[in-house]
């Protein structure tokens, strides 16, 4: 294997984001980060704020995954189980692991304007659940199969057709009722369609989709590491993010350049964070197991780079702006502000988690880091912004819709 594959494969592992967040950490303790400040002494109240939100919102602390599997609602899955109930197990769970990935790919920040209106219920959802309403809609519609006789999957033909009109009907987007990064989701949708169909080995040679994934997984044994899962994401779906960096010819996706980042050779000065592709990876434990595959090795992972986790950091002084136009100025994904924010978010999680096991007593000390995400540091983060900014993270990022 080349260097330049060495270093691509290095980059997709979860070492590489804890390492590279951990070197960023490192630096700003050292005084030497130029636009975020650190007060770890502001650990131990984050960490009384999660807990407590934690035992609010799971009393017997049987906390699920911080997975899209949260946000359908019972009743919307218990629809798709009736749908999907003559079919072999097998196909019930590729069909999850389709709605899975069409899902999370359109849910990157949904701004403080949009919201969703289900059809039938009339009832209105905003944010990450809207999102999860309007895309579970679209899939069982059918808008993401080629076969109108299988509305409840999503294949390659039908996803490269996307185009941003169907999606905003969708999405119910319109001047009064703005999403931003719309152009932005369908073109990614496009993307995996395409992906799908070039990537046999993982998606499947005969009408190709997300869903085969679970076929794939199936060859390399049981039980998978979670990060082989993250791995198989990562191969498979690199091609489809948009204007990222490369090397040795591989689109990196989610990995950024921050001069805190050390390293050496093709990787030096690059952190990789994954946040979409790690939670894509969460939200497929659950079907995988469906399929009968046991993932093993969860807090392998890393926390998620996203600004509820990192709003929350934000919020209550962990991290604090280091001059005015951190918190004033709009910011692009890549700007080295909103890199830091997202780097420090990560390894600040890792800091945070024994913290809080350890105020939820024994029971805790058992759960992964991505059921304290959803306990969690999430919610806790969510509720900051709705308290203080109706919902807005600390820091505005222009979205492209495919980052955050």
């Amino acid at each position: 294997m080349s260097a330049g594959r060495d270093a691509v494969a290095y980059l997709r592992t979860p070492e590489a984001v804890r390492e590279r967040a951990g070197a960023v950490l490192a630096r700003g303790l050292d005084g030497g980060l130029r636009h975020l400040r650190i007060d770890l002494s502001r650990l131990s109240g984050a960490a009384d704020l999660v807990a407590a939100v934690t035992r609010e919102r799971y009393p017997d602390l049987r906390v699920p995954l911080h997975s899209r599997w949260r946000h359908f609602g019972s009743h919307r899955l218990a629809e798709m189980v009736r749908a999907l109930d003559r079919q072999p197990a097998d196909e019930r769970a590729r069909a999850r692991i389709d709605l899975a990935v069409t899902s999370v790919l359109l849910d990157a920040g949904a701004g403080p304007q949009w919201r969703y209106v289900e059809p039938g219920t009339r009832n209105e959802y905003r944010r990450s659940e809207g999102l999860a309403v309007a895309s579970f809609r679209l899939f069982a519609g059918g808008v993401f199969s080629a076969d109108p006789e299988r509305p409840w999957r999503a294949d390659a033909e039908a996803l490269a057709a996307i185009d941003d009109d169907r999606l905003a009907h969708g999405l119910q987007v319109s001047a009064s009722n703005p999403l931003p990064g719309l152009g932005g989701r369908a073109a990614l949708l496009r993307r995996l369609g395409q992906a799908l169909a070039e990537t046999p080995d993982l998606f499947g040679k005969r009408e190709p989709r997300p869903g085969h994934l679970l076929d794939a997984l199936r060859e390399r044994g049981d039980p998978l590491q979670a990060a082989d899962v993250l791995d198989a994401v990562l191969v498979g779906l690199g091609p489809i993010w948009p204007g990222r960096l490369a090397l040795d010819g591989v689109n990196l996706g989610d990995v950024w350049r921050h001069p805190a980042a050390g390293g050496a050779g093709p990787t030096a000065g690059l952190v990789p964070l994954h946040k979409l592709s790690q939670w894509l990876t969460y939200s497929l434990i659950e079907p995988l197991a469906e399929g009968g595959l046991a993932i093993t090795g969860l807090d392998r992972l890393t926390g998620l780079a996203e600004y509820r986790n990192g709003g929350l950091f934000l919020d209550l002084g962990v991290l604090a702006p280091a001059y005015d136009a951190v918190a004033r100025d709009v910011h692009r994904p890549g700007d080295e502000v909103v890199v830091e924010w997202r780097a420090l978010t990560v390894a600040l999680l890792d800091r945070l988690a024994p913290l809080v096991r350890e105020r939820l007593g024994g029971a805790a000390s058992a759960l992964p880091l991505a059921s304290l995400l959803e306990g969690g540091t999430w919610a806790a983060g969510r509720r900051l912004a709705d308290e203080r900014r109706s919902g807005a993270p600390p820091l505005r990022v222009d979205s492209d819709g495919t980052v955050m």
